[in-house]
């Protein structure tokens, strides 16, 4: 199929993009000279519905490399970047998606992702998922399974199975502990403060932050304002996840109480309707609100703009919105991913070990054909070893290993 995407002109920027970020990929670098040799997906047909910017792409060529049939799409409208989509497909892989595409065009793009019937799918957020549960249900037959990148999307996937309408496998691959500990801790920490002091060039030392969510996200964007000088503040509906917060320095409060201190509010929870209509109403002048959750549900844009008097792009990716009071709200990227929308999203070096459990698990998915039931499943421990196992050498550090002895005694109950 023909790709349906902005501008193929832009191909020859797209692979600078691409080729300068696999310089940073080590371990996917290293599975695609694997996968040339074995090519272990020779005839698979592979859906790919990821941030399209430069790491997925090389991580699309990497299946490609093994011998997929690969047909990719963006995972959200203002993240795709057409110059990637365009080196992708100067180099014949099927891409469907453009940078700011309508509501309408993004749901084409999916269907059009999904039109070669895919036998494995690489979700984020779960919209291919979607779609082959609702529109295109006659493409599930063919499908052996698919792995899920985000935390939105196993809350998704998590429901789906409970009320068993989950009709193919998927594999956890944001739980994956090579995923979570540093793609949401450490790359999404980076990368939403990138987004931000790209957008606004504003310093972040001495303003108030306001992290709604303390999961791994969360932790890492408090870690990094902590560390950029900034007061945090954490918003919690999770007791356990409260105290942590407070132990790791933290003021802990609610939104409502949050409300009129915050300059900066980051929205980490997957949830919707958790800045809303009660606290934009107490808002200091100037306050500035984002999101770093999968969907633009968690700042409730249609109650900012009821509320707003007047509404105007200030700078790129930078929506004003005038109360009654005369008082000025600053909304990035439309509040979706502030770090894609705004940047380019996680490091490469952290995407690395993402995007090679998502190579992993895809191959783990081929291997166990026709085995695996539909339901969730938690990525094997081997995966997490093997990639950690890789991260470390391309680093060129060493552990020390157990000897027979400590084996031994670990394994026993005799002391």
């Amino acid at each position: 199929m023909k790709s349906s995407i902005r501008d193929i002109s832009l191909a020859e920027s797209g692979r600078q993009k691409i080729a300068w970020v696999k310089s940073y990929m080590p371990i996917l670098s290293g599975l695609e000279e694997e996968f040339k040799k074995t090519r272990p997906f020779e005839g698979v047909k592979i859906s790919l519905s990821v941030h399209l910017e430069a790491k997925t792409a090389y991580l699309s060529k990497v299946f490609a490399a093994g011998g997929a049939k690969m047909s990719v799409t963006g995972s959200n409208p203002l993240s795709t970047q057409d110059d990637v989509a365009a080196g992708l497909a100067a180099d014949g892989i099927d891409v469907f998606a453009w940078y700011n595409s309508t509501p309408e065009e993004y749901e084409k793009h999916i269907e059009m992702t999904l039109a070669h019937a895919p036998n494995i799918i690489i979700d984020d957020g779960g919209d291919l998922v979607s779609a082959l549960h609702t529109n295109l249900t006659h493409l599930l037959p063919q499908v052996w399974g698919g792995c899920e990148e985000t935390t939105t999307g196993i809350i998704r996937l998590k429901a789906m199975e409970r009320e068993g309408s989950l009709k193919i496998p998927m594999m956890a691959v944001n739980d994956a502990m090579c995923k979570h500990l540093f793609d949401n801790r450490y790359g999404t920490g980076q990368s939403v403060w990138d987004g931000i002091c790209r957008t606004t060039n504003l310093i972040i030392a001495g303003k108030t932050v306001v992290v709604a969510g303390y999961g791994w996200c969360g932790k890492g964007v408090a870690m990094r304002a902590k560390g950029l000088g900034a007061n945090v503040i954490v918003t919690e509906i999770d007791h356990v996840k409260a105290i942590e917060a407070v132990m790791d320095g933290f003021g802990v409060m609610t939104m409502d109480e949050a409300a009129p201190l915050g300059d900066i509010f980051i929205t980490v929870t997957g949830c919707e309707d958790v800045i809303t209509r009660t606290h934009f109403n107490k808002m200091k002048n100037g306050a500035i609100l984002c999101n770093a959750g999968h969907f633009n549900v968690e700042i409730s844009i249609p109650d900012l703009e009821s509320l707003a008097t007047d509404i105007r792009e200030y700078r790129k990716n930078i929506m004003g919105y005038t109360m009654k009071d005369g008082r000025k709200l600053y909304l990035l990227g439309e509040g979706r991913l502030v770090n894609l929308a705004c940047a380019d999203g996680h490091p490469a070096e952290i995407m690395d070990m993402s995007f090679a459990v998502q190579a992993m698990s895809a191959l783990y998915i081929m291997e166990h054909k026709g085995r695996l039931e539909p339901k969730v499943f938690d990525i094997p421990a081997e995966i997490d070893e093997k990639i950690a196992k890789r991260k470390l050498e391309s680093l060129g550090i060493k552990i020390d290993e157990l000897t027979e002895k400590q084996k031994k005694y670990l394994g026993s109950w005799q002391l």
